[in-house]
């Protein structure tokens, strides 16, 4: 039995042929079997589970871009006063408290005291059983975000061209919108690519955590009982979505900025 399985996994040959005869088929698509999971190889599970996966992270990704932007300017045309003081706050206690904390956190609090919403699961396809993970996900990136937008904001407002705006008479909302949004969009354009790919890996934890049938929850499970074809296949998965999202970024940030130039 023990050779029947040696043979079927090729783990009878050399280690150098076993390289290879993984290589010939990633590059045909097959990401190997799993060694737990019965009946399903690697490429069936990241299928299932991904989907979901860049769901809950695409949605998290808009909201806090959404958030942290609007943030941002807030703070930037109220520099030194109380909102500003209110975000420094709130980015700290983003960034500093990890998203594993916060989930157990909002678990604990509005799933099990308060009872205002699911603690876990996924049931039915309720919306209601992604806020919690949503907004675990979505409040560091959300932090960082405004974070950025305030500082860039703050340096275009000082700039001569806005401030020759402001002695034409144009009133602060259409200074904003005219001329400083969009040259203060370039260093948030710029962390796009990396908080995208930082929110689809960070999913990884909170679905095992939330108990969501995402490839997180795959992925943890694979790597406590040592199913190393999924860890390895959901590795190589993202070692490929992370550049392209970097790529996506910098033809965006082409269009923003004129001065660039792609040859």
């Amino acid at each position: 039995m023990l050779a029947n399985l040696r043979a079927h996994y090729n783990l009878d040959q050399p280690l150098i042929n076993q390289y290879f005869i993984y290589l010939w088929r990633l590059l045909h698509g097959d990401l190997g079997p799993s060694m737990v999971i019965d009946g399903f190889n690697v490429s069936q599970l990241i299928r299932i589970g991904f989907p979901f996966t860049l769901t809950v992270a695409l949605t998290a990704f808009v909201i806090a871009t959404s958030i942290g932007i609007v943030a941002g300017m807030i703070v930037a045309v109220n520099q030194n006063k109380w909102p500003d003081y209110v975000l420094v706050l709130v980015v700290m206690l983003g960034v500093v408290v990890p998203n594993f904390l916060m989930a157990a956190i909002l678990q604990l609090w509005f799933g099990v005291y308060l009872g205002w919403l699911p603690a876990g699961g996924w049931v039915n396809g309720s919306v209601l059983h992604l806020v919690l993970p949503v907004t675990v996900l979505a409040r560091p990136h959300a932090a960082r975000i405004s974070r950025l937008m305030r500082g860039s904001m703050i340096e275009v407002l000082g700039t001569n061209y806005v401030r020759t705006a402001k002695s034409k008479g144009l009133g602060q909302r259409l200074v904003l919108a005219r001329h400083a949004i969009k040259p203060a969009l370039l260093p948030v354009v710029s962390y796009l690519g990396p908080g995208l790919s930082y929110l689809l890996t960070g999913s990884l934890a909170v679905e095992q955590i939330f108990g969501l049938p995402g490839i997180g929850k795959y992925f943890v499970t694979a790597a406590l009982n040592r199913d190393y074809g999924i860890v390895l296949g959901t590795t190589i998965l993202y070692m490929f979505i992370i550049p392209a999202l970097n790529l996506l970024v910098d033809l965006l940030y082409a269009r923003l900025d004129p001065k660039v130039r792609y040859r």
